[in-house]
């Protein structure tokens, strides 16, 4: 099994006992830990033990526990991922550092640590040095940024590679045009495209665009996310695309901002009844489960930022003028493009 973030092969003697990754894109970490599952398993054991533990929720010295007692009645390999997303979580105690380091000095055979900072770190906060300062031999830290240009490119010859696959320069480029650098939408359409061209070898832009039947699927999401990020460039491109297919793209885009703006009101009405936050994930976002990694934590955060990030009195003005609009779609002959970019405008600006 080849490991793309690695860029080699998965061997059990190359393995280290711990592996530290930080950054705004850790789908690629995601993805080793996923790679490891599948290396690692034996004829004789289907299957390896893996256990997730959320820092906020856990301290070192407990998880570290659980990393020198051996397993039993699993496989003799063993991931423990440790996810970080406060910023608070950055700082260790002298006594948690010291523990980390004595414990990676004589680590338990066949128990590899896998910590996940989601996140710009700051590498002058204890947890950075912690790891930093370990030996490679013991440690592989690395930190993974978002990809593009030619990085992203590289990576989707390596996840094609690893399907036993090529793609012409157009097919990629088509693709790149629907995702963005989008990983875990990149990585889903690719798998796709193994699978429909079969024995075929090498993918072509035809093939990608057999795919479009969902990029409007795809792309009501992106106008999603980019309403929740405020990104009013962003929401402006994916409306003008819409507005370029034709077929009544006003109903569809209304839809889908009325969409957020429910959403919106449904997590500030849950939130005033003191419902947990991760409840309150589960009702508005039920399709997005915690299983999914980087996504759910990526889309989590999106929903409550968007939240904290508007004040009840302008959701309740922006959903009556949203209701203004529709009104001024159906009873007169302004742009509906205009009309949205207008909104959109009056709703990313305070939010930037």
């Amino acid at each position: 099994m080849r490991s793309a973030l690695l860029g080699r092969e998965i061997r059990e003697a190359d393995l280290l006992p711990a592996y530290f990754f930080y950054g705004e894109e850790l789908f690629q970490a995601e993805q080793f830990i996923r790679d490891l599952q599948r290396a690692l398993v034996s004829p004789e054991v289907q299957g390896i033990s893996l256990e997730r533990f959320e820092l906020s929720e856990n301290r070192w010295r407990d998880i570290l526990d659980v990393a020198r007692t051996i397993a039993f009645f699993f496989s003799p390999w063993r991931l423990l991922v440790v996810a970080i997303e406060d910023a608070e979580d950055e700082d260790m105690t002298g006594d948690e550092q010291k523990i980390l380091a004595e414990y990676l000095a004589s680590p338990t055979p066949k128990t590899i640590l896998i910590v996940l900072f989601y996140g710009k770190i700051r590498k002058t906060k204890p947890l950075y040095k912690a790891f930093s300062s370990l030996p490679k031999s013991t440690v592989h830290a690395a930190e993974l940024k978002v990809l593009k240009n030619e990085s992203l490119i590289a990576w989707v010859d390596g996840k094609l590679a690893a399907l036993d696959k090529r793609a012409s320069s157009e097919a990629i480029d088509r693709l790149v045009e629907m995702t963005g650098n989008n990983l875990q939408q990149l990585d889903s359409e690719l798998d796709k495209l193994a699978t429909y061209v079969g024995d075929k070898k090498l993918i072509d832009v035809a093939d990608v665009n057999l795919l479009s039947v969902g990029v409007r699927e795809f792309e009501d999401w992106a106008l999603s996310d980019s309403l929740e990020l405020g990104d009013y460039e962003e929401c402006l491109k994916i409306i003008h695309k819409r507005f370029q297919e034709g077929d009544k793209p006003e109903l569809a885009v209304l839809y889908q901002i009325s969409n957020h703006f429910r959403d919106l009101l449904l997590t500030k009405s849950l939130l005033r009844e003191k419902k947990d936050r991760r409840e309150v994930f589960r009702a508005v976002r039920p399709g997005i489960l915690e299983t999914y990694g980087d996504l759910y934590r990526r889309k989590f955060r999106s929903l409550f930022g968007a939240i904290e990030r508007i004040a009840h009195k302008d959701l309740v003005r922006l959903v009556t003028r949203l209701e203004q609009l529709d009104l001024k779609l159906k009873t007169t002959d302004t742009s509906p493009q205009a009309l949205f970019e207008s909104f959109i405008f009056d709703y990313c600006r305070p939010r930037k």
